[in-house]
């Protein structure tokens, strides 16, 4: 499937090539999380690239929205029903496995010792500086998707209307999330940094990050257009795709101020962030949607399928609680890569999937 096209030049809905697309991002999250370690080994210019590998995170964002919009946009907003269906069923795929790694963390004496937090679990902490790093500490992103899932309704609603209006959208968000922060410290100090300071909305909530869906959102319509469209008649979409987004991570780095700052803690490294990044991540979609390439062959292999497939396990455990407990009892050179990606894959294939189908087929 992946990139072969139907006769009215719409691709269809299974993209096979974008699952795997997701193994190489969250496998830039591993790389990036773990560069500390190699830094002694690697040339600096790779160094300054590699400080700019929590991209994959972006990859995540702008692919929940072109999925979550070419998929749901058409329905979401035709009844309650249907937004209720919708909701459950994007909360069955993130909850489950994000609650029993949680609750391991929390029943472990070594580390939660039974300090339960309703705001792990709801995921609340995910808009506080003070917390949103709390156990298991990649998961702020799975606050910006949930955030991003039930705000979805609102951006599809201008899904015929020009650029502007998305524009006007995620300037509202900021300036309702800056506002809340703001009036909350003014009100007595906002002690837990709720929706606070600015660098916090910027950097980890659906109000910083919105360019990143809004920028898929854009590539599901256009897509789903009948007839013909930019992005199809485009050439080399899948190449200028990657080559953007590697120039761009590269360009990003130089504005890091030294060996462990992100280039995108500069103001033009965060509009270069915020702004181009997402466009050329676009393009790759849309090479992977529309061209039958090397690369997207490479993608669509059933390696990759299944690795991507178990992506989310992955960024789960591949820092915090989980990897820390495999170190224990092993730590290869790889900084347990393989190791992880076939704890990912059982937890995957044995816990997240069937729980995910049981929930989807009770609801549907």
């Amino acid at each position: 499937m992946g990139s072969i096209n139907t006769p009215n030049n719409l691709p269809l809905k299974r993209f096979e090539a974008l699952t795997g697309l997701r193994a190489l991002a969250v496998t830039l999250v591993f790389i990036y999380h773990n560069r500390k370690y190699w830094r002694g080994d690697l040339h600096p210019e790779i160094m300054r690239l590699i400080n700019e590998f929590h991209v994959g995170v972006s990859i995540f964002f702008v692919l929940s929205g072109f999925l979550i919009a070419y998929n749901y946009g058409d329905k979401i907003m035709n009844s309650f029903k249907n937004y209720s269906k919708y909701i459950i069923i994007r909360m069955a795929r993130i909850l489950p496995l994000y609650w029993l790694i949680l609750t391991a963390y929390y029943l472990d004496p070594k580390f939660g010792k039974m300090n339960f937090s309703a705001l792990t679990y709801s995921l609340s902490n995910g808009l506080s500086n003070k917390f949103n790093l709390d156990a298991i500490s990649q998961a702020w992103s799975l606050t910006v998707e949930m955030c991003f899932y039930f705000i979805a309704p609102i951006f599809f609603l201008f899904q015929r209307k020009r650029l502007i209006y998305y524009s006007l959208i995620a300037l509202c968000l900021f300036a309702v999330f800056f506002a809340i922060g703001n009036f909350w410290f003014y009100a007595n100090s906002n002690p837990n940094q709720f929706f606070y300071p600015l660098s916090f909305i910027l950097n980890s909530t659906i109000a910083g990050r919105s360019t990143e869906f809004i920028a898929g959102i854009l590539l599901a319509f256009v897509i789903k257009k009948e007839g013909k469209n930019f992005i199809a008649k485009m050439r080399h979409r899948t190449l200028i795709g990657f080559s953007g987004i590697f120039l761009t991570i590269y360009s990003i780095g130089f504005f890091q101020s030294e060996t462990y700052h992100h280039g995108y803690e500069h103001p033009l490294g965060r509009l270069i962030f915020l702004t181009i990044l997402p466009i050329f991540i676009s393009i790759c979609i849309g090479g992977l949607v529309y061209e039958k390439t090397r690369i997207q062959q490479i993608l669509s292999s059933k390696l990759l399928i299944l690795l991507g497939s178990a992506s989310y396990a992955f960024y789960l455990i591949h820092i915090s609680y989980v990897n820390i407990r495999i170190r224990e009892l092993w730590l290869g050179p790889d900084r347990n890569f393989i190791i992880l990606w076939l704890v990912s894959i059982i937890l995957y294939l044995f816990f997240e999937k069937p729980i995910y189908q049981r929930i989807r087929k009770l609801v549907i």
